[in-house]
């Protein structure tokens, strides 16, 4: 193996490491995965756009309430978690995801997009309107019901 595939191994490997780290247990980081996985178990889609090292409100929702695992666990009941992670320290990863971010019209952070297991949205917020693990599901709750009702 010449050094250069080595450097491009170990990046790649590195890469997916450190998005799979910063998805936490529970979390996929990739949104056509989740989606049909979404489709396979009945459940909607949660994607949340971060900026895991240089956004407060990103940051504050982490630590308030994603990395939560009574979070975790209850929406996970109704929703496939995606986290789609733009950060400052892995540059590959941030031109990686901003290009997820473009694809799907997200202009700042932190915004969750909420879809159907067909991957169609079906409403978007801002993360940090909700900033406390109970408020966060009861709203995750009330958007689905709105949605059942359309």
């Amino acid at each position: 193996m010449t050094a250069i595939q080595k450097i491009i191994t170990t990046t790649f490997a590195l890469t997916i490491m450190t998005g799979t780290a910063l998805a936490g247990k529970g979390w996929e980081t990739n949104i056509e995965k989740a989606v049909a996985k979404a489709k396979k178990e009945n459940k909607a889609v949660m994607v949340e756009f971060t900026g895991s090292d240089w956004c407060p409100p990103c940051i504050m929702m982490q630590k308030k309430v994603f990395s939560k695992p009574e979070f975790v666990k209850k929406a996970s009941e109704k929703y496939v978690l995606v986290v789609i992670d733009i950060p400052n320290k892995d540059p590959q990863l941030k031109k990686k995801n901003e290009k997820v971010m473009t694809k799907y019209n997200v202009s700042g952070v932190p915004t969750v997009i909420l879809m159907d297991d067909k991957g169609k949205e079906f409403t978007r917020f801002t993360a940090s309107k909700y900033p406390t693990v109970d408020q966060f599901l009861a709203h995750l709750d009330s958007a689905l019901e709105k949605k059942d009702m359309d």
